[in-house]
């Protein structure tokens, strides 16, 4: 068996600002960059060199990785949100070129990075078909080789002359996996791609990973969900602060990636803009988890209610926003999801929240995503394991407590028993 990738002592560092950009017209852009350069110029005429701004930093978002990966190998890479796994993947799809170490890669490659990446909303299914397929690397005999395959997995023939702009979000999700998908490489690298969709397609989809692993073909895959990390891969790998820190069997590296996470993360606060999570749309400052009731201690329980607080600032208009909020058990399975109700948006800070009732989690640990939207289904930011928590079994203390009741909801159900006859004594 051959090595298919290694990588040796590679890292990745970015540049943060810290400094708040005001907003600006073109022209003051314009005028700034013509500033920028014209003291640029004198510097290099006098010789002077400019120390980086203060309001920077460097960040490494990978430190030292070492890995190798064997040909016909599923691996799957873990980790909280911000430990490096989507920037690994980069590295190793070849979409930018590390700071040190070296990459060596023996075989055709195909990356689901963002599933859609190339698609073009005027254009009807048919047409970015072969526009997406040629853009992942698939010759035009490939491609009508493929079609009717690719579509009939996607099923959206009625619609495949439609413009991909009329299309639900669904249907798009569906194709645009059905493409990337019908690729013939040696190595696949996957990014989240099966966190999408409806439960069936998002069956459908692990069933062809399980093929493609099955075919003898290199996958390298990237997933919040513990479960299919297990059901899919045979070796497992923990990030954490960009470095390894964990790396064997899947169901090792799943239990080094629970033991990590079993500590609270109830209350965040970002101070400065440029270390918080957001982008140009939407910048977090907070985030919180607290009991709902004044009277309620400070630990959750199976019977505490709680609120999710967020603050964030909001730099568009739009005549529907959206924000969500998602539950899931540290294993990576979706308890449950809610959003607010569609609201129009001008910019500025804003504090948002929602109350989760009592009696309804398990004990056990949990994970809170973030989602912000407009307009129903465009998306603006997502921040995933934004918050973590642990409800206790309050009954665990009292003669009531009959050990780990299985799942993870636990409802307090209203019951009625009534006696309907009398026996007689025997």
């Amino acid at each position: 068996m051959g090595i298919a990738i290694r990588a040796e002592n590679v890292s990745k560092s970015y540049t943060i600002s810290h400094q708040q950009q005001p907003y600006l017209l073109l022209r003051d852009v314009m005028a700034s960059g013509a500033r920028n350069f014209a003291r640029g110029a004198l510097d290099v005429i006098r010789g002077r060199n400019r120390a980086r701004s203060s309001a920077q930093e460097e960040f490494w978002a990978l430190k030292g990785i070492d890995l190798e990966v064997n040909d016909g190998e599923r691996i799957g890479i873990i980790g909280r949100n911000g430990a490096g796994k989507s920037t690994l993947l980069k590295i190793l799809s070849r979409t930018t070129e590390p700071t040190t170490g070296e990459i060596r890669i023996r075989g055709r490659i195909a990356s689901l990075l963002e599933v859609g990446t190339g698609f073009h909303p005027e254009l009807t299914g048919r047409e970015n078909v072969f526009l997406n397929a040629a853009i992942l690397g698939m010759t035009r005999q490939e491609i009508h080789r493929r079609f009717d395959e690719i579509v009939a997995f996607a099923e959206v023939e009625r619609f495949l002359d439609t413009p991909v702009k009329r299309y639900s979000s669904g249907m798009y999700v569906r194709l645009a996996f059905a493409v990337a998908a019908h690729l013939d490489p040696e190595i696949l690298i996957i990014d989240e791609v099966l966190s999408v969709g409806d439960a069936q397609f998002q069956k459908k989809c692990l069933g062809r990973m399980e093929q493609v692993g099955r075919e003898g073909r290199t996958v390298i895959f990237v997933s919040h969900s513990m479960q299919t990390v297990l059901s899919l891969c045979s070796r497992g790998i923990l990030l954490d602060g960009g470095r390894i820190v964990a790396a064997g069997s899947a169901h090792d590296a799943v239990t080094a990636y629970r033991e990590l996470g079993a500590s609270n993360q109830i209350d965040r606060t970002w101070l400065l803009p440029g270390q918080a999570p957001g982008n140009e749309w939407i910048r977090l400052r907070s985030a919180c988890i607290r009991p709902a009731s004044t009277v309620a201690s400070g630990q959750l329980t199976i019977r505490t209610p709680f609120c999710v607080e967020v603050v964030y600032d909001a730099n568009l208009r739009a005549e529907a926003f959206f924000l969500g909020v998602r539950v899931r058990t540290d294993y990576g399975d979706i308890i449950f999801a809610s959003g607010s109700i569609p609201m129009p948006i001008e910019p500025g800070t804003y504090h948002s929240e929602c109350t989760v009732p009592g009696d309804l989690l398990n004990d056990g640990v949990y994970v809170v995503d973030v989602s912000f939207a407009r307009d129903g289904t465009v998306p603006l930011f997502r921040a995933e394991e934004l918050l973590s928590f642990e409800i206790h079994d309050v009954e665990r203390a009292s003669g009531a407590w009959l050990g780990k009741i299985p799942g993870a909801v636990r409802p307090r159900l209203k019951w009625e028993t009534e006696r309907l006859s009398v026996s007689a004594p025997a």
